[in-house]
């Protein structure tokens, strides 16, 4: 499922410090979505209108609206810079 790939590291320096991502793809699945099958079966259920638990999840999942291929690379690099320049 996720996967992350370094594709170069350079020494810190006064004007570059930190972590960047320079680009991505696909969103990451939501907390608690019960692994790579639990995934599977939530992208199933907002994919049909007609699935059984359709509803629950689209709520679930914000009522949004869920897009497995949205990625932002603002937002990600706004949680790295949280996450690694403490």
């Amino acid at each position: 499922m996720p996967r992350t790939s370094v594709e170069a590291a350079e020494p810190n320096t006064e004007s570059m410090r930190g972590v960047i991502c320079l680009d991505g793809a696909n969103a990451c699945p939501p907390e608690d979505v019960g692994g790579p099958p639990g995934y599977l079966d939530m992208l199933e259920a907002l994919r049909d209108p007609g699935h059984e638990q359709h509803r629950d999840m689209i709520a679930w999942a914000g009522g949004k609206g869920f897009d497995p291929v949205a990625f932002d690379v603002r937002l990600t690099n706004a949680l790295l810079k949280l996450e690694f320049q403490r």
